[in-house]
């Protein structure tokens, strides 16, 4: 009988749900905080910083009944952050206000002001404030101070306090099915459940959320009496099992943090939500399903700050910041199943692939099995229920596959040998790109191994470069010295030794000469001037001795390396001069470094044009020589180095679009590794890559090596990061507030002693000095001590050393 008339009246209710009420809304004058209903699902009170009123529901809109913003003392009492209607009295109205205010109002007053009475107990912004569901002298409230108040209406005063040592309370509820209990969420993500007839100590607490918890709603089903919903900034909506210790049973993950909940009445698995921010759609949850919305409203323009139900599991209110409150019909609801994609694919991080596709794409019928199914009830066709579209979700039959990997390319076991067997830091930069190449090379990665070493080629400095100064000086000394030795002086690299070509000495034409200059004699013409000045030539554009590139003829290069032991078998009496008309002599002249744009224009010169006339002279600048000593018996020819004419390599934007590649191919690892490595050699400007970009990837990087647990290696690569938004994650959410274990105030500064009660904190509970050390303390109750003495303890007793009572638990 009981499920027959159960069905009856879900068909009635289905009935009427159809054939009354409609979507509706009403535009207010300021955004709205927070609704509440009377007990008869009648009247709806609205109320925000500028709005106060009470609205009557009628079929079709929305009618004003009263306006509490009235008369001359307007004060933040009308701030309101939470308003609540007496479930039992219809006259009685409550709020909470941002001052700490709990302001009681009647309705029945015949005074224009409707406040009856305002109560004075908190010091900061009321959160969120209840009546007891049976005794409707009972009102709850929890405040931003950390504290709970029991107020009772008929005496006008507070008859309870409960402190939950915390910094702040979101929320508090009475247990619609047992009398004394009810719920309190804080800001430390615990959740206390307490009994009235204890205001010394919670019942118990568990943690539900990691953050701030903002919404609790018992289930309004007694069937489900146990089961207690809660929200969080996390953005998870959970609910947990009470009936010993709390124990989670279902999680709903959305996309933003949730600011409200209730439960769909009637409904057991839906619960509805709204969020604090960047989402303003009002989600219907079906705790089964938790990865897509039962149903969602999307009619508000701004944040929803408030859901309500009728008693109707087909009608509820919202109200919003956009200065609206709407009246949803469920059957207006968008259904975001409907639009889902009926086929999935997912990898996971070690290669294996899943494919989901619904039956009906495959050719594969699942319909009969479930119409024998429905075919197979014991009701009278009259008692069955007609399925509402509105009331299903989305039933789709569908096969999952799922592929083992058995091709190590699509493994990610080279991305975790490579992070921790890479070397970023603590070696010169040859030494980085060598080991990390061969670190690549030992994965067969050898397009990875070649890039570490171009990049070793292109950012290392070689002592021997393309431009090495080559000279060569001869001397003549003079006085008619015999025994100084006399010979030609070449500096060049062993390279280029083998190059030249020299010849011999028994082709060599010896003459000498007395006078005060030198001539430099070739092997096919000794008397030849305009040879020796094309010699000179070569000499001063730094071509001397230099083997050319092509030839013409049928000539043999003798490739013969030139020996300078073979210099000691010249003749004593050679002589190596140079044409008087060549250089007058001058002065010493020191080696020195040459900018490259003097010295090119300079031999340029000196190789283009002749000299003319015995007496001209080849002036030199004032940067290639040094002003010493005249001596006019010494000669000597300015060193001319050789400049390549080759435009320096601009290779960093080379190196940038690497970066780019690998990173659009995913292996954001290498880009990162690179950009460590590099440092300050790799010059960026935020036109080349943006830091949004470099936080991108670093990011990335350290998601990737966070799910595979490679936690060490996240930690080095953020506190190694040239970008300042990621270089300091790890400094972020770092900070754990403590409880005085004497008077369970928050320690808001360090020091051994608290501010408040001026005693010493952070005591051994069991030898009862100061710890200096490691500390451990009981969450639950706050006491602790040193480690040791701590879990010596709990070996023997799992109650907390101080005697308060509370099971401590070591895990």
């Amino acid at each position: 009988m009981h499920t027959v008339a159960k069905a009856v009246q879900d068909r009635v209710s289905v009935i009427q749900s159809t054939t009354m009420g409609r979507t509706m809304f009403h535009t207010l004058e300021g955004p709205v905080n927070t609704i509440s209903v009377n007990k008869d699902v009648s009247q709806i009170v609205v109320a925000g910083r500028n709005v106060f009123k009470v609205f009557s529901i009628e079929e079709d809109e929305f009618v004003e009944r009263a306006n509490f913003r009235v008369g001359k003392n307007i004060n933040l009492n009308f701030n309101v952050s939470d308003v609540v209607w007496n479930p039992v009295e219809e006259n009685i109205i409550a709020s909470g206000a941002t001052n700490g205010a709990v302001v009681v109002w009647n309705i029945n007053r015949t005074q224009r002001s409707k406040q009856d009475h305002v109560f004075l107990e908190h010091r900061r912004t009321v959160n969120r404030i209840c009546f007891h569901p049976l005794e409707s002298h009972f009102l709850l409230s929890g405040s931003q101070d950390g504290y709970m108040k029991l107020f009772d209406l008929r005496k006008k005063e507070v008859n309870l306090t409960f402190s939950g040592l915390s910094e702040s309370v979101r929320d508090v509820q009475f247990s619609p099915h047992f009398f004394f209990s009810f719920a309190a969420a804080f800001d430390n993500g615990n959740v206390q459940i307490w009994d009235l007839r204890r205001p010394d100590r919670f019942e118990r607490q568990f943690t539900a959320h990691n953050g701030p918890v903002f919404a609790v709603d018992w289930h309004p089903d007694p069937e489900e009496k146990y089961w207690l919903g809660t929200a969080g900034r996390d953005r998870m909506i959970k609910v947990w099992d009470t009936t010993f210790k709390p124990k989670c049973t279902n999680m709903v993950q959305s996309i933003a943090s949730v600011s409200r909940i209730k439960w769909r009445p009637q409904r057991k698995y839906h619960i509805a939500s709204c969020a604090l921010m960047t989402d303003y759609s009002i989600n219907v949850w079906d705790i089964r399903r938790p990865y897509i919305p039962f149903a969602q409203f999307n009619q508000h323009k701004n944040v929803t700050t408030s859901i309500i139900w009728k008693h109707d599991p087909h009608v509820f209110l919202s109200a919003s910041k956009d200065c609206t409150i709407y009246q949803h019909m469920f059957r207006d609801a968008v259904r975001p199943a409907d639009h889902a994609n009926p086929i999935g694919i997912d990898i996971n991080i070690y290669g294996r692939l899943s494919h989901a596709s619904s039956d009906k794409l495959l050719g594969v019928s699942g319909s009969k099995s479930i119409a024998s199914n429905h075919s197979q009830t014991k009701l009278p066709s009259f008692f069955k229920k007609i399925p509402d579209r509105s009331e299903m979700f989305t039933v789709v039959s569908s096969s999952l596959f799922l592929f083992d990997n058995l091709d190590k390319s699509l493994s990610m076991d080279w991305f975790i040998s490579s992070a921790k067997r890479y070397v970023l830091i603590g070696r010169s930069f040859d030494e980085l790109c060598d080991h990390n190449a061969s670190v690549a090379r030992s994965l067969d990665r050898a397009s990875v191994a070649q890039c570490w070493m171009m990049l070793k080629l292109l950012y290392t400095r070689n002592t021997t470069t393309p431009s090495q100064v080559r000279a060569m000086t001869i001397t003549t000394p003079g006085g008619g010295n015999t025994d100084t030795e006399r010979g030609v002086k070449q500096n060049l690299d062993s390279s280029h030794l083998q190059e030249n070509h020299h010849p011999t000495s028994e082709q060599e034409t010896r003459d000498k000469h007395t006078g005060d200059t030198s001539t430099v004699i070739s092997d096919d013409e000794s008397d030849s001037e305009s040879e020796n000045e094309l010699n000179l030539a070569n000499i001063a554009s730094g071509l001397a001795g230099q083997t050319p590139d092509f030839f013409f003829g049928d000539g043999e290069v003798d490739t013969t390396p030139f020996e300078f032991d073979n210099l000691t078998n010249i003749e004593n009496g050679q002589d190596w001069n140079l044409p008087s008309e060549a250089f007058q002599p001058r002065h010493e002249i020191e080696r020195n470094e040459v900018p490259d744009s003097h010295v090119n224009h300079h031999a340029t010169t000196a190789a283009e044009t002749p000299p003319s006339g015995s007496d001209s002279e080849l002036s030199l600048p004032s940067n290639l020589s040094h002003v010493a000593d005249r001596n006019k018996e010494e000669l000597s020819l300015q060193t001319i180095p050789f400049i390549s004419q080759i435009p320096t390599w601009q290779f960093n934007n080379l190196v940038i679009d690497l970066l780019y590649q690998y990173a659009e191919q995913g292996d954001v690892q290498m880009s990162v590794s690179i950009l460590i490595v590099l440092g300050d050699r790799l010059k960026l400007s935020e036109s080349q890559i943006p830091d949004a970009t470099l936080e991108q990837w670093y990011l990335s990087y350290v998601d990737l090596l966070s799910r595979f647990e490679l936690w060490t290696i996240a930690t080095e690569v953020i506190s190694l990061a040239h970008v300042t938004s990621v270089n300091q994650v790890n400094q972020q959410s770092t900070t754990y507030r403590t409880n005085c274990n004497r008077c369970s105030k928050i320690l808001m500064k360090s020091g051994w002693t608290c501010q408040n009660c001026k005693q010493l904190t952070n005591t051994c509970s069991i030898c009862h000095h100061p710890v200096k050390g490691l500390y451990v303390w009981c969450q639950g109750c706050g006491h602790g001590g040193h480690l040791t003495h701590i879990k010596d303890w709990l070996k023997r007793s799992p109650y907390c050393p101080t005697g308060c009572g509370h099971l401590c638990e070591y895990t």
